[in-house]
C-alpha cells in the first residue's frame, strides 16, 4: 500500500507561484512513477506532469515551461512548482503514484487533491 498527502494548494493571482508538495508513506520503494493530474469542474481529470524513478519526465503542453515536476532521491515526496500561473489552471489537484505488484502487475494510488485557484 502506498499512502499520498498533498499540500501547498491555495489562492495566488494570475502570473503567481506555488509549489505543490505530495509525501508518500508505505511501500515507497516499489513506486515506479510519481505525478500530478488536476481536475476543473465539469471536466475530465487529466495528466500535468509524471517523473519516473529514473528521473524522466514528461509535462501537458498547456504547462511545459512553467511547471516543474521533481522529487526526492527516494521518491518518498513529489513536488510540482507552478510559475506564471494562469486562470485555466484552476482546478483540484491530485498527486499520483504508481507500485510495481507481482507477475508484472501494477498499482495507482491517489491523493486527496488540493485546490489550486489563479484569479484573473
Amino acid at each position: 500500500q502506498v499512502q499520498l498527502v498533498e499540500s501547498g494548494g491555495g489562492l495566488v493571482q494570475a502570473g503567481g507561484s506555488l509549489r505543490l508538495s505530495c509525501a508518500a508513506s508505505g511501500s515507497t520503494n516499489l513506486i515506479v512513477d510519481m505525478g500530478w493530474y488536476r481536475q476543473g469542474p465539469g471536466n475530465q481529470r487529466d495528466l500535468v506532469a509524471i517523473i519516473s524513478t529514473g528521473g524522466n519526465t514528461n509535462y501537458a503542453d498547456s504547462v511545459k515551461g512553467r511547471f516543474t515536476i521533481s522529487t526526492d532521491n527516494a521518491m518518498s515526496t513529489v513536488y510540482l512548482q507552478m510559475n506564471s500561473l494562469k486562470p485555466e489552471d484552476t482546478a483540484v489537484y491530485y498527486c499520483n503514484a504508481r507500485r510495481r505488484g507481482i507477475l508484472g502487475t501494477f498499482y495507482e494510488y491517489w491523493g486527496q487533491g488540493t485546490q489550486v485557484t489563479a484569479s484573473s
